[in-house]
């Protein structure tokens, strides 16, 4: 009796997963210019001489905006599912996601009181 049976597509899926990356990082590897001249090593804005220092540090409230987008986004892929099988639920369903919604909705609240969606 073979334990894994059935699980040849997801072996094939996991190698040929492992075996892209590693490909296309050899690729971008061999066909990169390999010139070391300085005018290569400059930091490129837009057609814009770079002045000042290019390691600056960002306030907190950029990283906690984006930890509250992905957050929320997150969170939406979860209402997808329930979208698909929103026929098939019923009532208990509705009022699940209903509850889901309104603890999203109190962590918005939350986040907007705590200044995290402030930029400035």
């Amino acid at each position: 009796m073979n334990i894994l049976y059935g699980y040849d597509y997801l072996l094939g899926f996991i190698i040929l997963a492992s075996i892209i990356p590693v490909l296309i990082l050899l690729v971008s590897y061999l066909v990169r210019p390999k010139s070391q001249a300085a005018e290569r090593q400059t930091t490129y804005e837009s057609g814009i001489e770079s002045f000042g220092s290019q390691t600056i540090q960002f306030t907190i409230r950029f990283y906690m905006f984006g930890l509250v987008f992905v957050f929320f986004d997150v969170e939406t892929l979860f209402l997808y599912p329930w979208a698909i099988n929103f026929s098939k639920l019923g009532i208990i369903g509705f009022i699940e996601a209903i509850i889901f919604v309104f603890i999203l909705l109190l962590g918005l609240i939350y986040a907007w009181k705590k200044g995290a969606l402030e930029w400035f």
